[in-house]
């Protein structure tokens, strides 16, 4: 059997709050926070950092982590993790973890595993109900439905599923976490751009454009992400109130 990683992409770029992965909490940058979270999931082999920042790579060094150069050319993070996923042909299963989710819990990722190892799936990812329509209806969360046996079915920005009549469907808002097989991270990255990603923006799109099955498990949910300042604000107040 191959090895199980959790590769972590991280830049220091970013449009809402440059820098984020190595913001300081308790005096550990962010991306410490996520790569000690990963080393707690117990059916994961190997841990790693990928970045294309000094600064980040640095860092990782500094706290102990494995951390890898990669290309500054790539243009999204499956795209990043498929580099360092090459150097290293015993990785069966890639889970790519965002570097900005430090309160992801152990059982989530777990479940992304348990997702593509155990469900004959190319890939597997997470989404949680949502109970507010209005949350339904924000184009900055993603939507998903799915199959009787929790596979995908689309993913969109849209309100889906349309309301036409009482509705009896939930609504799963999509976790940006995915497990891959290494066949399927391949054909992935190594696939054009489809019609639907480009009109909808979602990389996930591609691989079920293409024929690619992906998995979902439910959470009940949402981990807190650290996209802008007042994100990150109070994730630190919560780690120092612990």
């Amino acid at each position: 059997m191959g090895k199980t990683a959790i590769i972590i992409p991280a830049r220091y770029g970013s449009s809402r709050l440059e820098g984020k992965p190595l913001l300081k909490v308790n005096n550990k940058p962010i991306i410490q926070w996520v790569y000690e979270k990963a080393k707690t999931v117990k059916s994961v082999d190997v841990v790693i950092v990928a970045t294309d920042d000094e600064r980040i790579y640095n860092a990782v060094k500094d706290f102990g982590g494995e951390v890898e150069m990669t290309s500054t050319e790539h243009k999204s993070g499956s795209d990043r993790i498929k580099e360092v996923a090459d150097r290293h042909p015993d990785f069966e299963y890639i889970i790519n973890l965002q570097g900005d989710e430090p309160m992801i819990k152990e059982e989530m990722i777990e479940a992304v595993i348990d997702g593509v190892k155990n469900h004959n799936a190319d890939i597997s990812t997470l989404i949680r109900p949502i109970e507010d329509k209005s949350e339904a209806e924000n184009p900055n969360l993603v939507k998903c439905v799915i199959d009787n046996n929790g596979f995908a079915l689309y993913f969109s920005r849209s309100k889906i599923p349309f309301e036409r009549k009482e509705n009896p469907a939930p609504f799963y808002g999509h976790i940006g976490i995915y497990g891959y097989t290494k066949e399927a991270l391949d054909k992935m990255t190594k696939s054009a751009q489809t019609s639907l990603e480009i009109a909808e923006s979602l990389e996930q799109l591609r691989a079920m454009q293409i024929g690619m099955r992906i998995k979902t498990s439910i959470v009940k949910e949402k981990p807190v992400g650290i996209d802008t300042k007042e994100d990150f604000e109070n994730f630190k107040k919560l780690m120092e109130n612990k």
